[in-house]
Formats: structure tokens, C-alpha cells, sequence
């Protein structure tokens, strides 16, 4: 196992465990013990509080019994409020992300975002769905896997609100087995029969709160992997964190996207049983990982695509920048293929070289550019999908494409502080500035030639020569690993 430099393992961590971070904070870790930094990265700063994302309460939107009986123009406003309410979230919590002093929790959210995968055309659900992932993401993996199977949200989206007693609905029992907890073909069709009648009388009520209806529920004796019992909802999730597979699969999910995409089946069971006997805490986990020697391994580092958010968040987090119209982010997600709350299925974004086709690294290699430049967009959107549900969520998946199009020729404006940048390579000589900067915003440098960067520099000041040896590096093909 060949471990890399003291320098790119601080790099390593500050991008796996968030979204990079610039050189004054690397450089304020290099005396500091692996322990004293894992555990600053996994508690986040001394004062760090969880900032909503909120955009709007209960009282903003008709309640369940008015929109039965609204108008066609009242639907279509309806539509409009939550199609704007969502691309708000998105705004809220990207911004979030952007100035976090706790970059795990939003990376762990980001996670957990994909992998309890979900659509709703309602922005109060969504609001609701992301407020349990990130108040639990670093949590107990029990707490966060109740919280998220008692939301509106997923309730609605996977069809528990028409479970009921003699007639069940079995797709919310199927992917709580196959998705969230065990994986596929770790139970067997009579487990998911049993499961769904178990979660007959899960529902919500007209101000999107959780309730249990009673008189809908089938209290009979039911069997569910090998236990009998007449059990409800809540007693299928604990005989699901019973079983050790449940560790293994989420442990191997999380090795996944914070490690190598090729499990490493040895150090996964080591770390699932773990997590298991811990009782599922999440960030007891992290930290097993983080305090690793493999996990600094020189095969592990940079060898990880970076998600179009880890990408975006990564280059506003280093370079502080306000745009003229924020909604110009949501174009550049769509773009790359990453448009937070549009997940393309109930499995969540696949992740990895799937992030790359040949319209969508071209446009990668230039975000950069474009961005810091003020350039205008010439790649036109590919559009979303409506196939994770029809009726309005496909009407409001046509008004998100609208906006797109609409939106993609417009140049960026973008407001560049530059300044705590620059003022961070005050210590650097001139000399050394292209190797420096290369250092810090890569982890593999072997293919970045000085001499390249110095030929498309612009030299007339140390300013305009940091900016675009700066831009050249982040435009390069190795910036977009992590």
C-alpha cells in the first residue's frame, strides 16, 4: 500500500468529507494529528448550527380538501407556486452547502439525498424529506430511515397512501427492502407481501403530517424474514435493522461514494460489522473510515468522478461569487446531469463514469471558464424525464424544461471576490505559484506541465497571473476527480 504526502492526504479528506477546501485551511491542518482533524471534519466548527434550507410553511399552500375542488387556473397557480418553491430549495440549499462550516453534514445529506431518492411536485414534502436527511444525516441510520419512511413525501411518491387493509399496496415495502435497507435478493416475494400489510394505515393527513390510520390497518399475525407477529410499520423497520445484511448493504453504499467505486469486500464486512454493533451510528462509521491508512491509499486518491454538485459547490467554495440571476445554477445541473430533487429513478443517480459522456465532459472541462469568465452557455439542457410519476409531476417536469431552454444562451454574470483567494498564496513565490496552485486543487498533478501554464498565463500582474493559472488548472480533466 503506498500512502501519498502528508499534504494531498489533507486534500483527500477535505474532499471526500465535503467539497474541498482552500489553501489557508489545508495549510492550518499540517501540524495537526490525523485524530484532531477527522474529528474537527466530523463534528464541524465549535458553533456550527444546522441553517434551514426552508422556503415555505404549511399556510402557504391549499390544504388537501380546497384542491379537490379547484379550478383549472387555481391548479396551474398551484403548479407555478411549487415549481418555483422546489427551484428555491434547490437554490437554499446549494447556497448551504457553498458557506457550510460543517462540509460533512451537507456531503452526508448530498448522500443520503440520492439514496432515499425521491420526487414530488409538492415543495412542502420536499422541504419536509430534506429537513429529516440533514437533521439525522450523520446520526443514527435508524432514526433517519424512520424519519424518511414517515414523510408525505415518500409516502406519496411510493404509493403507501392507498395501502390498506385488504387491498395492499406492496411498492413501499419493496423498495423500504430492496433500496433502503437489504438490497435485492436479500428477502423473498412473501417478506414483501407480509411487509406491505404490516404498513397498511401509514399515511398523512391534509397539513402533510405523518398518521397512522388505524381502522386501514391489518393487525393479523404476519411473517416477515423468518419472525411472526402482528406487526405495524415501525416493527418492520426494527426486524429490517436486525438483519446484518442491512449494515452490510448501507456500508457498502457509503465505501462506494466516499472510497472506490470497486468495493474492497474484506474492509466492507470489517466496516459493516462495525456499524452494526454500534447500532447504526453513522458517524462512528465515518470516522472508522476517515482514521484508515487504506483510506489514504495512493489507489483510492483522486480516483473518484466528482458529482456535477461536489463539482459546482467545489469551485464556489473555493473562489467566494454571487451571481446576477442564482437560478443559473440550475441550469449548469441540468446541464451536467445532476439537478437536485429530479432524481432520474427511484434508485437515485448512479454516480461514478456515469457523470461522463462526450456532450457532458466537453461542458465539465469548460464550467470553469464560463463561470469565472462571464461566458455565455452554448449546450442546450437535455431534458427531464417525467417518468417517476404522471398528472402534475409530469405538467410541472414540462415547466422546469421550459425554464431551461429558456434560460441556456443567457451569458453568466458572475460577481468574482477574488481577494481572499489571491490573499491566500501571499506566502508563495512567484516561482512557485503554478506548482502551489496545482497542488492544492488537484490531488494527481503528474500530467500538469508548469511550463503549459506558464505559456497561457497572464503574467502582467502576480493578480491576473494567480486568476489564470487558476482557471487553467480547474479547466484541466484531473480537476474533475476528487
Amino acid at each position: 500500500m503506498a500512502v501519498v504526502a502528508h499534504k494531498i492526504q489533507l486534500q483527500h479528506l477535505a474532499w471526500r468529507a465535503g467539497f474541498g477546501e482552500p489553501l489557508p485551511v489545508i495549510s492550518s491542518w499540517e501540524d495537526k494529528k490525523r485524530k484532531e482533524i477527522v474529528n474537527k471534519v466530523l463534528i464541524g466548527h465549535a458553533k456550527s448550527s444546522l441553517t434551514s434550507v426552508d422556503v415555505v410553511s404549511a399556510g402557504d399552500l391549499p390544504d388537501y380538501q380546497k384542491r379537490r375542488n379547484m379550478t383549472a387556473e387555481e391548479r396551474k397557480n398551484l403548479r407555478e407556486v411549487n415549481t418555483q418553491g422546489i427551484k428555491d430549495l434547490n437554490l437554499n440549499w446549494i447556497n448551504s452547502m457553498i458557506k457550510s462550516d460543517h462540509p460533512l453534514r451537507e456531503k452526508m445529506s448530498l448522500f443520503w439525498h440520492g439514496h432515499f431518492a425521491c420526487r414530488t411536485q409538492n415543495v412542502l414534502f420536499n422541504q419536509q424529506l430534506l429537513a429529516e436527511i440533514r437533521n439525522n444525516a450523520l446520526g443514527n441510520f435508524g432514526d433517519l430511515l424512520s424519519a424518511v419512511s414517515k414523510t408525505p413525501a415518500m409516502l406519496q411518491f411510493l404509493n403507501n397512501q392507498q395501502n390498506r387493509k385488504q387491498h395492499p399496496n406492496e411498492n413501499f415495502a419493496r423498495e423500504v427492502m430492496e433500496l433502503f435497507t437489504m438490497g435485492r435478493g436479500n428477502y423473498s416475494e412473501q417478506d414483501v407481501k407480509e411487509a406491505a400489510r404490516a404498513f397498511t394505515g401509514w399515511g398523512f393527513n391534509e397539513e402533510g403530517i405523518f398518521t397512522f390510520r388505524k381502522k386501514q390497518h391489518d393487525d393479523g399475525i404476519k411473517n416477515i424474514l423468518g419472525k411472526q407477529g402482528s406487526f405495524n410499520g415501525d416493527d418492520v423497520l426494527r426486524i429490517l435493522l436486525d438483519q446484518k445484511q442491512t449494515a452490510r448493504f448501507i456500508t457498502t453504499k457509503i465505501y462506494k461514494y466516499f472510497v472506490d467505486e470497486t468495493p474492497d469486500e474484506g474492509r466492507i464486512s470489517e466496516l459493516a460489522d462495525k456499524f452494526y454493533h454500534s447500532g447504526y451510528h453513522i458517524q462512528s462509521l465515518m470516522r472508522e473510515i476517515f482514521m484508515s491508512d487504506w483510506f489514504y491509499d495512493s489507489r483510492i486518491v483522486g480516483n473518484r468522478i466528482k458529482s456535477p454538485i461536489e463539482l459546482l459547490v467545489g469551485i464556489r467554495r473555493t473562489i467566494p461569487m454571487t451571481f446576477e440571476k442564482e437560478e443559473v445554477m440550475l441550469l449548469f445541473q441540468r446541464v451536467l446531469g445532476q439537478l437536485l430533487f429530479y432524481p432520474p429513478n427511484v434508485a437515485g443517480w448512479p454516480g461514478g463514469r456515469n457523470w461522463i459522456d462526450s456532450s457532458s465532459l466537453m461542458f465539465r472541462l469548460r464550467v470553469p471558464q464560463v463561470i469565472l469568465y462571464s461566458q455565455a452557455f452554448n449546450i442546450i439542457p437535455k431534458e427531464l424525464t417525467p417518468e417517476m410519476g404522471e398528472g402534475n409531476n409530469y405538467k410541472m417536469t414540462l415547466q422546469i424544461n421550459d425554464f431551461l431552454k429558456r434560460q441556456f444562451a443567457k451569458k453568466v454574470n458572475a460577481q468574482i471576490n477574488w481577494d481572499p483567494y489571491i490573499q491566500g498564496y501571499s506566502g508563495v513565490t512567484r516561482e512557485n505559484l503554478a506548482n502551489e496552485i496545482a497542488g492544492v486543487l488537484l490531488q494527481q498533478t503528474n500530467n500538469i506541465s508548469q511550463q503549459l501554464l506558464e505559456k497561457y498565463a497572464d503574467a502582467s500582474s502576480r493578480e491576473n497571473y494567480i486568476k489564470t493559472v487558476t482557471i487553467d488548472v480547474m479547466s484541466t480533466p484531473e480537476y474533475q476527480l476528487c
